[in-house]
């Protein structure tokens, strides 16, 4: 199998504009040749739904989910038309987006959200964690690079397993939705309660 570098990885995302996630797996399953992983990509519908991130969002629905009169969260999530807004599968994604803040509790929709103070606060963390541990230096980054990683899918949104898929990244689930419905889809704002928070 060959070895897939960071470098490689990075000229996929430059090219294609996509996550190191789903660049890195695309690499991997094409033996680390670029065009075959655009290809993989193509077929994926991820490119498809890359290009289609570009276009404006002025439709779409805010959706309501309580449970157990003890949490309750609004979610809005655009669309480019009104049809599609209207349309019964976006209504059950915008649906499951509310079970999800509902059961994972997340602060932010996406990594960019997160305050660059508050992520350098996690990494100087997780610095003095790994220096009592004794860890070598020189993996030191990686580990710190995949404890960021793991925060990143605590607390946003986009990162989080999916609570009915644990295969299945909620981004990944946009992703789908966005190449099966043929418009651009955007999660814009969320707000969660909690009795006694």
């Amino acid at each position: 199998m060959t070895e897939i570098n960071i470098k490689d990885i990075s000229a996929l995302r430059e090219q294609t504009g996509l996550g190191i996630m789903e660049v890195k797996k695309a690499l991997v399953e094409s033996d680390g040749d670029k065009d075959k992983a655009i290809e993989y990509l193509r077929k994926s519908g991820a490119l498809k739904a890359a290009k289609k991130a570009e276009r404006t969002s002025n439709s779409g629905v805010v959706d309501v989910y309580i449970h157990a009169n003890r949490i309750g969260v609004l979610v809005e999530v655009s669309s480019e038309t009104d049809f599609v807004a209207k349309n019964a599968e976006f209504k059950d994604f915008v649906h499951e987006i509310a079970l999800q803040i509902a059961a994972a509790n997340p602060t932010y929709i996406k990594k960019e959200d997160v305050p660059e103070e508050e992520v350098n606060n996690e990494k100087k963390i997780f610095t003095e964690q790994l220096k009592k541990e004794g860890k070598p230096q020189n993996v030191v980054e990686k580990i710190i690079e995949g404890k960021l990683e793991k925060f990143y899918g605590e607390v946003c949104l986009l990162e989080q397993i999916y609570i009915k898929d644990s295969n299945v990244k909620i981004k990944d689930l946009l992703t789908e939705k966005i190449s099966k419905i043929g418009e651009n889809i955007v999660i814009k704002r969320f707000a969660r309660f909690e009795v006694g928070c």
